[in-house]
């Protein structure tokens, strides 16, 4: 430590982690943080950083062996008694857990209060309020509502934003965020990290961020420490670290993520036939709307339509909330539009029985999606019993489907929890294949993978859709990701279509304000530079008064009533002349074309900054 350095509040040296049977997952990790300051500990899958996030707030497994150092405030922590650690765990370092980590049967203000009561002589009352008040200051906008809810009646952004006002309850040292924003979209995910720097400019707490996510180490931490195989390969300042690398592991992990420029964003092999005119169209959406189910419900989708050409992918991108998984499900249940000719409304049951064939769903969370009781072979072999395949087809199919997403045939005898991240959503993927059909509907099929991974799914899906001839329609709201892919990209907020078109003008040439405002969001190093996202155009900034002190927090803005429902966080309406405003109050915008494959809903489209 340089003469006039401010001393770690907390330092880690040598830290090992080996679990039963020998496998050692950390191996040398070494970094130190000082209060009030961001330390990003970057790497891909495996590199880890989980383990090494559990072995800080001692909440590993029993039979893993911990040895090295970890030093809170000059004490050592490894090998304290539980009882010592459960003191020091919350109120001298925190952990924000990957997976949210709540009681599904409690209410999320109990949970809170339940915090704040192990480290603070309170009333329940009393814990109940700074339970609020946390989730206030986290960001939650209607913290007394959420307060009440059970953690599955919240959104993930909102249950990121709850674990985080459970780590602040008592006011700790050092915050641990394991993968704070994993499979979160970009203004979900930059809301996210706004709550956690309010809560460390409260506290003044060092903050560790565990993150396969590059683009936000550059972007929020004030130094990177990039992890691989257990081991610390490379420690510095945030911009050097994310843009000058000095080791060959951190340069291919930046070379693995997705750039939003068109250079990057071809990949080899052929893409869909440049004639859309002269291409069979595969599936027809036109007006579908959807309600939520309770009373009084929220419509979900509001007239959405579009058509997806035979070798074509359509992306459908937006925030969390605007429907685009509702899309997919209304889409792959048959309950709407033209598929394949057939018009879904009129078809008999064996008729739709027989088309859901050629149409099939890889799900979001392939975790959840594969059920664990089941090998991987018993997984791909279920569908093919279901339409009546012999099982000599079945048992030549599996190692078949296996091999073709590029899994060795013996991960059939493996159970979900048994394979990696990305190894689970390939099996998602063969199950889809298992009926040869020609169209995919993919639901966030990058979301929460590392950028290696990520990469590697990229590819393999760009392989078979050109070795299969498949159309894809992929709901995601990975920009970046999505460029590699897409031809076509619609844009969607609301439960409607602001713009769609051609992906080459939507990215290059954006038309609605929205869709700047999405591809300004996208972090680095995937943005390659240009402007920042500036949350007002996302969100209104109110003033919180916690302990006498101001603390400024991102609340969403609500749409007004009648005419643009973009109009108060447009930052091309506030420019208009008063007459061009009151169009936008009065009339609200269709979908206008402005090129042969490129539609907007917008009175102005086009105009505005340049990105």
């Amino acid at each position: 430590m340089t003469a006039g350095a401010a001393a770690p509040v907390l330092e880690v040296s040598g830290l090992s982690v080996v679990f039963a049977g020998g496998v050692r997952a950390v191996g040398g990790a070494g970094f130190g943080v000082t209060a009030g300051e961001t330390l990003a500990v970057a790497g891909e899958s495996g590199a880890g950083k989980s383990a090494t996030a559990l072995a800080l707030v001692g909440l590993l497994p029993a039979s893993a062996r911990v040895q090295g150092s970890v030093r809170l405030r000059g004490r050592e922590l490894l090998g304290l008694p539980e009882r010592e650690l459960a003191a020091v765990r919350g109120r001298g370092i925190a952990i924000v857990f990957q997976d949210h980590a709540f009681t599904p049967v409690h209410r999320i203000g109990a949970q809170i209060a339940e915090a704040v009561r192990a480290h603070r002589r309170v009333s329940r009352r009393a814990a109940i309020a700074r339970a609020a008040e946390s989730l206030r200051l986290a960001g939650v906008q209607d913290a007394a509502a959420v307060a009440r809810a059970y953690p599955h009646q919240l959104s993930g952004g909102q249950r990121r934003r709850a674990m985080i006002a459970v780590a602040m309850a008592a006011d700790p040292s050092v915050i641990v965020a394991d993968e704070p924003t994993a499979g979160l979209d970009p203004p979900a995910r930059a809301q996210v990290l706004d709550a956690l720097r309010a809560v460390q400019r409260r506290t003044g707490a060092a903050l560790i961020l565990i993150t396969h996510d590059l683009g936000l180490a550059a972007e929020r931490a004030d130094r990177i420490t990039v992890m691989h195989a257990g081991r610390t390969v490379e420690s510095g300042p945030a911009a050097t670290a994310s843009t000058d690398p000095s080791m060959p592991r951190t340069a291919a992990l930046l070379r693995s993520v997705p750039r939003l420029s068109r250079a990057d964003a071809v990949l080899p092999g052929p893409r869909a036939p440049g004639g859309r005119a002269d291409t069979p169209v595969v599936l027809v959406v036109d007006g579908l709307v959807k309600d939520h189910p309770a009373p009084g419900g929220l419509r979900v989708v509001d007239g959405v339509g579009f058509d997806v050409r035979a070798g074509e992918v359509l992306g459908l991108v937006g925030e969390s909330g605007c429907g685009k998984t509702t899309t997919l499900k209304e889409i792959a249940a048959l309950r709407t539009g033209v598929v394949f000719g057939h018009d879904v409304a009129s078809l008999s049951a064996r008729r739709r029985r027989e088309l859901r064939r050629d149409l099939q769903l890889v799900f979001q969370d392939s975790a959840a999606a594969l059920d664990p009781r089941m090998t991987a072979g018993a997984i791909l072999a279920e569908p093919l019993r279901a339409h009546g395949r012999p099982r000599p087809e079945i048992a030549a199919r599996v190692p078949e489907l296996l091999r073709l997403v590029g899994l060795d045939p013996a991960h059939a005898g493996r159970r979900p929890g048994e394979l990696s991240g990305g190894q689970r959503q390939r099996v998602g993927i063969a199950r889809a294949l298992a009926l040869e059909p020609r169209l995919l509907l993919l639901d966030e099929p990058f979301s929460a993978l590392d950028v290696s991974t990520q990469a590697s799914v990229i590819a393999l899906l760009h392989d078979l859709k050109a070795r299969l001839g498949l159309a894809y329609l992929i709901a995601a709201h990975d920009l970046a990701a999505l460029r590699l892919l897409a031809d076509r990209v619609a844009v969607m907020r609301h439960g409607r279509i602001l713009e769609i078109g051609d992906a080459e003008a939507v990215y290059g040439r954006p038309a609605h304000p929205y869709t700047r405002t999405l591809l300004d969001a996208v972090p680095p190093p995937a943005r390659d530079g240009g402007r920042r996202l500036e949350l007002q155009k996302l969100w209104t900034r109110i003033d919180l008064v916690s302990h006498g002190t101001t603390h400024q927090v991102a609340w969403e803005a609500r749409d007004p009533p009648g005419g643009c429902r973009y109009r108060t966080r447009c930052p091309v309406f506030s420019a208009l002349p008063a007459h061009d405003r009151r169009r936008c109050v009065m009339q609200e915008p269709g979908l206008r074309r402005l090129a042969p494959d490129h539609t907007a809903a917008c009175h102005f489209p086009g105009q505005g900054e340049p990105r």
